[in-house]
């Protein structure tokens, strides 16, 4: 007889009222094994994990259809105590950790080994005493399952996010009979090379025999790392394979639903590339965090020029430094004219535009609507939509010619929407950043910096914002400068790849060139 899964999910549905979520939903986790579940935002891996944590908002809505069995006995999970007790943890997307307390105390934060104290049999348990050393012991062990060695007597909140990652993981792992582990989006924020770290400490962690749920949107990262893939769509499994028996192009069909037909690039004679339209001599940015120091470049008329690097070294401050927000220096010339350096006006005035990374903090009014934030630029800045009345003393907008624009690009960017008068803050990561593009075309700048466009967002609508980008390039002709920890996005949208490296350039090559080539000019080595 065959030795039954460790995790299996039979027949397992759910519905909130009349909204189905899930259906039929069955598929095995096996021991050891660490399975990439993907889907596209509201495919229902969120409710599905939400079941095998008990989370109370299930029982309150009514509970869920069919059946959870673990090592063939089917549990009950009724709340989040059944679910620890059948030694299922949770890393949640965003490090859930207390800023000030150490990563050891982190680690066993709540269950905090105890010293034995003479008080406590006269006075009760509250005279009890932690036991340091212990502690100590356990948050070695822990990290010793990832295989990672951190100062364990620091402060989290002076930490990189990928060591907070890696504590709040040691900690679902100090848990006591912890077999199953939802990893949600864990390499969200981290650059490759941090990502890589985390990737490795989860194979290690799986060969000890802790099995893996790993929930993410890097396709690539899940052919490298995971056993078994099942793909969700519309509250349905439409797929359970393996990386050796798919491709990421397949799973990307399954994800949105149709078949990805291969296109065929323009090569670089076919594309309109004109003469240098940017160009940057020796910049300095004095920007918290980032290293920009002697960059030099120029981007072409026509082309998407891609910037990649690991963090900190300097791509996300020429940005900043080129379009005012950080004091910076060195020469700057835009299409033949000298641009003010620390005078924000200076680059728009000029015909240049950029949508940030911090679209919640710099790009968007998220308690205003849609169409508020689509227009608002373009009016402020180009007076479009205004109509002129008593010789410009009275500037009135021009409600209906809004409406009419705003709709387009809500169409042509598939924003999921109420109407253009929902609030942006109601929307996803994804759409919220299809609204900040909107925003910048609607200015229609000759050139654009787009900084980390697809972070944070699925599947389906980093492929609708990627593809956006090369068809208001190819149709506009308009010159766009690309930065993003993305490689792979990169590579797949872009014209030529520049590779900032301790706040310089350190090299220029066509996308076309392998993965190894770029890796290799990130961390220092000759291409």
């Amino acid at each position: 007889m065959d030795q039954a899964p460790l995790l299996r999910f039979e027949k397992v549905g759910k519905a909130y009222f009349s909204n189905q979520v899930l259906r039929n939903v069955t598929f095995n986790l096996e021991k050891g094994h660490v399975l990439g579940l993907v889907g596209e935002n509201g495919a229902g891996k969120s409710t599905l994990m939400h079941i095998l944590i008990a989370m109370q908002v299930i029982q309150e809505t009514g509970g869920y259809e069919g059946q959870v069995f673990i090592d063939g006995q089917e549990v009950l999970l009724k709340s989040p105590k059944d679910a620890f007790n059948a030694g299922i943890g949770l890393v949640t997307q965003e490090p859930c950790l207390v800023s000030n307390f150490t990563v050891t105390e982190n680690i066993v934060l709540n269950r905090e080994s105890l010293k034995y104290n003479p008080l406590v049999e006269a006075f009760g348990h509250r005279w009890a005493t932690l036991d340091r050393g212990g502690m100590e012991n356990r948050a070695t062990i822990a990290l010793s399952k990832l295989n990672v060695d951190l100062r364990r007597d620091v402060s989290i909140s002076g930490l990189p996010i990928w060591q907070k990652k890696i504590t709040q993981i040691a900690r679902e792992i100090d848990k006591q009979d912890v077999r199953i582990l939802i990893m949600d989006e864990p390499t969200t924020s981290l650059t490759e090379s941090e990502a890589e770290i985390l990737l490795k400490s989860m194979r290690y962690l799986a060969n000890k025999g802790i099995a893996i749920i790993f929930i993410t949107d890097r396709l690539q990262e899940i052919m490298r790392v995971c056993d078994d893939i099942v793909i969700l769509r519309d509250g349905e499994v439409v797929l359970q394979t393996t990386p050796a028996q798919t491709s990421i192009r397949e799973i990307t069909g399954c994800i949105l639903g149709h078949k990805i037909s291969v296109q065929t690039e323009e090569t670089s004679k076919d594309r309109k590339i004109g003469s240098p339209i940017l160009e940057v001599k020796n910049l300095w940015v004095d920007m918290p965090g980032e290293t920009v120091r002697n960059v030099s470049f120029q981007a072409y008329k026509g082309e998407i020029l891609g910037m990649g690097g690991l963090a900190g070294q300097g791509k996300l401050g020429i940005t900043k430094g080129i379009m005012g927000l950080h004091v910076a220096g060195g020469l700057v010339v835009f299409d033949g004219n000298k641009l003010t350096l620390n005078h924000p006006a200076s680059p728009l005035k000029s015909g240049i535009s950029a949508v940030f990374e911090d679209r919640n903090k710099v790009g968007l009014f998220l308690e205003l609507s849609i169409s508020w934030n689509i227009s608002f630029a373009a009016i402020q800045k180009q007076n479009k939509f205004l109509k002129s009345y008593l010789g410009g003393l009275v500037k009135i907008r021009q409600k209906q010619a809004i409406s009419e624009c705003v709709n387009k690009y809500i169409r042509d960017l598939g924003i999921k929407c109420t109407s253009e008068n929902q609030a942006v803050g109601e929307l996803s990561g994804g759409n919220q950043q299809k609204v900040c593009l909107a925003k910048a075309f609607v200015t229609n700048p000759e050139l654009l910096f787009v900084v980390e466009p697809t972070q944070g967002i699925d599947v389906g609508a980093k492929r609708v914002v990627l593809d956006t980008l090369k068809k208001i390039n190819r149709e506009q002709g308009m010159t766009i400068v690309m930065i993003s920890s993305e490689l792979e996005d990169l590579r797949a949208t872009c014209d030529r790849i520049a590779i900032v490296d301790k706040g310089r350039i350190v090299g220029v090559k066509l996308a076309t060139e392998s993965s190894e080539v770029f890796t290799n000019m990130m961390i220092g080595m000759e291409a």
